[in-house]
């Protein structure tokens, strides 16, 4: 996979399930999200959402299938109980009880500790006395659940033919990296698949990644994906032959622009949907091999010029979020500009976004909108929501590719 645009054949969605159930107003800013979702209107939206995909033949695998499937292998079980339980957190005693119990129990039940956790009350009972189990109320958490697992972009992404597994940055996420490591490490789909970046590089998320067009990276760099990370899968995707060039983009490290996607994502092979304030303001450095193992770093310069230079075109299109500056505020704080494109000019984005989708279907690209009143509650949109596996690569994204090695 080679592009953003390409027509998508293949996506690893998640939908909501239990770990939801898990929130409250106690735990929700700990856990990463805005507010408390009403679950079961969040799976009726998600299930819209994966059958707009169907319709346009994208084949939607589910991550609690595949990890389930993944988890029948005996040795992915041992791994998937060694990921739940932490000694740090239950003492030496208590961890060994739950390693015992989980690994008596089935691929089904597993997985759904992986992704929705348990609580002390939830814990097998054990002989003896437990200061652990003593001074913990009931209802916290002996492992945690995984609400994010929501977005599948973030935990892994595909360059080419292998698959980037993230180092996820905040401690609500960082154990999304043993599932996802189960998935690709056993399902017999994925048992194959090369990695692109090992796990436990410096932090990257898949939310910052962007395949601008073959061969051409993009990389942001901000509250979640460290300078360091940006260098080593810069590093690591030049050593496998999957990139020519990578473009690290420093954005600003809020909640609203968490990763590059939340500020601009691809819709066409030269357009991007942005958010209007960092359009003139991002900057990126452009990074590329020197051929001897060892990398060379320009810049910084406004973004959009290095992203056309690097893609061998003559300019970026831009269609800005919002027909004002408050309008461009909230539309982006909605996800306006995080689409996700199901070929060049045709992209799924948030009905809620309206003058944002106006803006789209002026500049000729198709919006199929879906509703995401309960899905947005982490603060993520279509494209923050999917993992795309396979695209084909179109006629016009060749061209770019070969007019930018020719160079």
């Amino acid at each position: 996979m080679d592009s953003e645009v390409g027509p998508l054949r293949a996506v690893l969605l998640h939908r909501p399930g239990n770990e939801l159930k898990r929130l409250t107003p106690r735990n929700n800013d700990q856990l990463l999200f805005d507010s408390i979702p009403w679950v079961d209107r969040a799976q009726q939206e998600h299930d819209a959402f994966a059958e707009v995909l169907r319709s346009r033949g994208v084949e939607v695998l589910l991550l609690s299938d595949t990890l389930r499937t993944a988890l029948e292998d005996p040795r992915a079980h041992a791994a998937g109980v060694h990921a739940a339980v932490d000694d740090r957190r239950l003492g030496t005693d208590l961890a060994d009880s739950l390693r015992s119990h989980l690994a008596c129990v089935d691929a089904r039940s597993l997985a759904e500790v992986l992704m929705a956790g348990m609580t002390f009350e939830e814990l097998p009972s054990a002989e003896g006395a437990s200061l652990v189990r003593m001074m913990h109320d009931p209802r916290d958490f002996a492992v945690d659940p995984l609400p994010n697992l929501l977005f599948t972009r973030d935990s892994s992404a595909w360059i080419g033919d292998r698959v980037a597994i993230s180092s996820l940055t905040m401690p609500a996420r960082m154990r999304e990296t043993a599932v996802l490591d189960l998935v690709y490490a056993y399902h017999p789909r994925f048992r194959h698949a090369a990695r692109a970046y090992g796990a436990h590089s410096a932090p990257i998320e898949g939310g910052d990644v962007m395949l601008l067009a073959p061969g051409v990276l993009a990389i942001g760099v901000g509250e979640r994906t460290t300078p360091a990370g940006a260098e080593s899968l810069a590093r690591s995707v030049f050593a496998d032959g999957l990139a020519h060039t990578v473009v690290a983009v420093p954005i600003e490290q809020s909640r609203a622009t968490m990763h590059l996607d939340t500020v601009c994502t691809m819709v066409d092979t030269d357009a991007v949907v942005m958010y209007p304030l960092a359009r003139d303001s991002l900057t990126a450095f452009t990074i590329r091999p020197t051929g001897d193992g060892g990398v060379k770093v320009a810049g910084p310069a406004p973004f959009l010029d290095a992203a056309a230079e690097a893609m061998g075109i003559e300019r970026l299109r831009v269609i800005d979020t919002g027909l004002d500056p408050v309008t461009a505020e909230r539309e982006q704080w909605d996800d306006g500009n995080n689409t996700l494109a199901l070929a060049p000019g045709v992209v799924v984005g948030y009905e809620r976004n309206v003058e944002t989708n106006e803006r789209l279907t002026a500049a000729g690209i198709e919006v199929l909108p879906i509703t995401g009143s309960e899905l947005g509650s982490g603060r993520g949109g279509p494209r923050c929501m999917s993992c795309p596996i396979r695209r084909d690569t179109s006629t016009a994204q060749v061209s770019l590719s070969s007019a930018t090695l020719n160079d």
